[in-house]
C-alpha cells in the first residue's frame, strides 16, 4: 500500500499508533512521521566523510534500538534516513551544490565531488545493514500485512 499523505501528520503519535503507518516506496514521509522525525533529524548530516560516519553510525543505532524495542516504525524511519542519506549526498556528489538542472531547467552535467561520494558510500552500508535486516524484514511484512 502507497505511503498515505492525506493523514493529519501534526495530530499523530506514530509511536501510539503504529496501525496508521504505510511503508510506502524509499523515503516517503520521512519528514512526516513523529516523533521519529523529530529524533532522528537532529542527527542527520553528510557535509563531510566523518560528520558522516557519525551520522549514519548515529542512526544505525538508532534503529538498532528500534528494533529492540520491537518498534517497527521505528526501524522503519531509521531506514529511510540512512536511504536519505545516501541519496542527498548522491546527489551533492554528482552536482555542487545538490541541484540537477541549471536555471533554465536543463540537466547539468555532473561534476563529482569524491567526499560526497565517499558519504554516499558511508550510508549506503548503513543503509543497505538495516534493508536486510531479518527482523526488520519480518516486522516489515508483519505491518504490511496487519496495516497494509
Amino acid at each position: 500500500m502507497a505511503f498515505d499523505y492525506d493523514l493529519d501528520f501534526e495530530a499523530i503519535d506514530f509511536r501510539d499508533q503504529p496501525e496508521k503507518y504505510r511503508v510506502g516506496r524509499g523515503e516517503q514521509g520521512v519528514l512526516l512521521v513523529e516523533p521519529y522525525k523529530s529524533e532522528i533529524l537532529p542527527h542527520w548530516r553528510f557535509k563531510t566523510i566523518d560528520i558522516a560516519k557519525e551520522s549514519s553510525n548515529k542512526i544505525y543505532e538508532m534503529f538498532i534500538q528500534y528494533k529492540l524495542e520491537n518498534d517497527f516504525v521505528g526501524m522503519d524511519m531509521a531506514r529511510k534516513f540512512l536511504q536519505m542519506g545516501y541519496t542527498r549526498a548522491r546527489r551533492y556528489a554528482n552536482y555542487p551544490g545538490g541541484k540537477k538542472y541549471n536555471k533554465d531547467g536543463d540537466l547539468k552535467r555532473r561534476n563529482i565531488d569524491e567526499e560526497k561520494a565517499a558519504s554516499a558510500a558511508i550510508f549506503e552500508t548503513k543503509w543497505k545493514l538495516a534493508t536486510e535486516d531479518e527482523e526488520y524484514l519480518h516486522l516489515k511484512k508483519e505491518h504490511q500485512n496487519n496495516y497494509g
